[in-house]
Formats: structure tokens, C-alpha cells, sequence
């Protein structure tokens, strides 16, 4: 087995700027990612669609314009059946051939979760419809069966490793679930974020037993920003440790926090690694420094990054 081969995957999470001003230093950070030679990033989708064509735009620059390979994310919310097949359309069009296939936020805080009357919902009932629209597409064209032969449609989904508080799950509930898009045509899950390794590991081996085959790669977030892990607590119901945030806060001045984050960060990298983790997805909130120290940390960046 090459040394290529045996590197576990790396891969990042980013979202679409919704001011324009801003822009530029998001696409800073994409060159400073793309030099790590990530296996693919994910391109967050907003609640309700809300960030559609700005999803949409900076998939396809990504696409066309670096050597990444973009996930594009896809929810249920707001949206019916054949407004979902329209945006599945324009991004396959685009040359998109990955998507990150979730239920879904509600669109405000505490507004509940409900389905749109002609909609999706479930996060398996998506894959279902992605399948069903490229088994279509190959249908009615000989040149698209072949191109989707080479390149296939990937669909990855998500999985919690202590249940989804968003939808008041249980874990068990959450295994099922993974199980459902499993057979719907899931090719790997992600999960949301954590901060312990039992959390990944319990949830892997439960999984296993229950019969989920699909590779489950562990999402993690970079611990140095106090505010911004409040922040995912806020928005995901995943607790923040106490002793983190005291670690952070106990730092003598900002370099002392971002390093003491960045080791905690590595030793959690290092943990789910060694239990087996097929590689790590780091979420990066737009911003490369945290995510590539990390990296750095467990030597997982290449001599030339």
C-alpha cells in the first residue's frame, strides 16, 4: 500500500459569503486550504435555501476554477419536490457530482421543523430523489451515462454521535436513520460536531453493529475561538466542555489561546484516528489558520502546504 493511499482523508467545511465584501478573504482561505490537498470541501446551504445561488456560485468557482473537489450541500426545507429537482439540475449542469444530502435546519430558531407540502422529510427520502434524478438523466442520454460512469454521483449524509439535539433524537434513533439512507443510496456519512472521542467511537461501533457499512468520518471543529464554540452551541444544542472553554480563557493573550485550542484540537484528531476513523472533515468557519495548524499538528499536511 503507497504512502497516499495509507493518509487518512482530509477534508474542510465552508460556507458561501452572503456579502460580497467579504468575498476576496474567503477565497484567501480556499487557496490556503486547496495547498493542503484536501480530498473534497463541503459548501454549506443556508435554512430554507437562503443561500441557494450563493451556494450554487461558489461550488461551481470552486469547481472550474481550483483543483478541489466540492460537496455541495442540499436540504429539505421550504422546498417542494420539484423545486429540489430544479437545484439538483442546475448544480449536475454546473458539473457538481457530490452532495452533502441533510434534512435540514428550520429556518428561525425554535420554529420547529415541518415538512413543505409537496417536499421531502427525511434526509433518506433525499437520497432517494438524487438517485432517482440521475438514474433519469442516464436514462435519457447515452453521453450522460457514460460521463456518469466515470465520474459517479457521491451522496454523503449525516450522523450524531450523542443523538441530534435539533430534532430531539436519540442516538439509536439517529443509528436508524443512518441505516435508512444507507439503503437509499448513501455513500458516507459526516458527522455533526464533538468534542470527545468516546462520542465518535460509541457511535461507529453501535452503528457497525446495527448494520451500517458506509464509512463515517468525524467532523470537528478547531477549539480556539471561546465565542464561536458558544456560537455552534447555540445553533447545533452540542454542549461545549466547561474545562475547554476554561482552558481557552485561562490563556495569557490570543496566541496562547489559538495554541492551547490547537493542541486540544490535535490530541482530539489524534484520538478518533487511532480508534480507527477513515480521516476528519474540520470545520472552518471560512477561516484556514486553526484548521491548517491542526493538520500541521498530527502531520497530516503535505510537505508542501
Amino acid at each position: 500500500m503507497s504512502p497516499a493511499s495509507e493518509r487518512p482523508t482530509v477534508s474542510f467545511e465552508l460556507f458561501p459569503p452572503r456579502d460580497a465584501k467579504v468575498a476576496p478573504r474567503v477565497w484567501e482561505t480556499i487557496r490556503a486550504l486547496e495547498a493542503a490537498q484536501p480530498d473534497f470541501v463541503s459548501v454549506t446551504y443556508g435554512a430554507s435555501g437562503s443561500t441557494r445561488e450563493n451556494t450554487r456560485a461558489l461550488v461551481s468557482r470552486i469547481l472550474h476554477e481550483t483543483s478541489l473537489t466540492p460537496i455541495a450541500h442540499l436540504t429539505c426545507v421550504a422546498a417542494s419536490r420539484e423545486e429540489i429537482r430544479q437545484v439538483v439540475g442546475d448544480f449536475l449542469d454546473a458539473g457538481v457530482r457530490s452532495f452533502l444530502a441533510l434534512r435540514g435546519d428550520p429556518p428561525a430558531p425554535g420554529a420547529g421543523w415541518s415538512a413543505h407540502p409537496d417536499g421531502l422529510r427525511t434526509a433518506a427520502e433525499l437520497v432517494t430523489l438524487l438517485r432517482q434524478i440521475e438514474a433519469r438523466r442516464c436514462a435519457e442520454s447515452p453521453s450522460q451515462l457514460v460521463r456518469a460512469t466515470v465520474h459517479p454521483l457521491s451522496i454523503a449524509v449525516a450522523a450524531f454521535p450523542r443523538g441530534n439535539p435539533g430534532a430531539g433524537s436519540t442516538r439509536e434513533e439517529d443509528i436508524q436513520a443512518l441505516l435508512d439512507k444507507q439503503s437509499a443510496g448513501a455513500d458516507f456519512a459526516i458527522t455533526q460536531v464533538f468534542y470527545d472521542a468516546e462520542s465518535y467511537l460509541e457511535l461507529t461501533s453501535e452503528a457497525r453493529r446495527a448494520g451500517v457499512r458506509i464509512p463515517i468520518i468525524p467532523g470537528i471543529i478547531p477549539g480556539t475561538d471561546p465565542a464561536r464554540l458558544l456560537r455552534v452551541q447555540e445553533l447545533t444544542g452540542v454542549p461545549v466542555p466547561r474545562e475547554l472553554l476554561a482552558l481557552l480563557e485561562s490563556a495569557e493573550d490570543p496566541l496562547a489561546r489559538h495554541r492551547a485550542g490547537v493542541r486540544r484540537t490535535a490530541e482530539l484528531v489524534r484520538a478518533v484516528l487511532d480508534g480507527g476513523a477513515p480521516g476528519i472533515h474540520l470545520y472552518t468557519f471560512n477561516r484556514h489558520e486553526a484548521a491548517l495548524d491542526v493538520l500541521d499538528a498530527v502531520g497530516l499536511l503535505p510537505a508542501t502546504a
